[in-house]
């Protein structure tokens, strides 16, 4: 699924009297308030669905995939996502079944 396909979900979750672009917002929001409480808390929880969380990379040592040779990769912080209990079985269950990209 990817962003357009979600907003399209979302219309069709909301019914008949959202539009297109109203749904667009709704997204827009709930990732943009992701967002924000990634930079303001450096976590955000959603019980049963999951945890996004800042983590911090430290530098380290790496190989170049194409020549094999040691090179440094510097610091960073990216975001990790630790799926909750709901969601886990939900996926879980759903794999059991056709996935439909056969």
């Amino acid at each position: 699924m990817n962003k357009a396909a979600l907003i399209a979900d979302v219309q069709q979750h909301l019914g008949v009297e959202c539009s297109k672009a109203h749904a667009e917002r709704v997204v827009q929001a709930v990732l943009g308030a992701i967002e924000r409480g990634l930079q303001a808390d450096g976590e955000v929880q959603l019980v049963g669905f999951g945890t996004f969380q800042v983590k911090q990379r430290a530098a380290r040592l790496g190989r170049n995939p194409q020549t094999n040779a040691p090179m440094q990769l510097a610091a960073s912080t990216s975001v990790g996502f630790r799926v909750g209990a709901r969601l886990r079985k939900a996926v879980a269950e759903s794999a059991d079944g056709p996935r439909g990209d056969a």
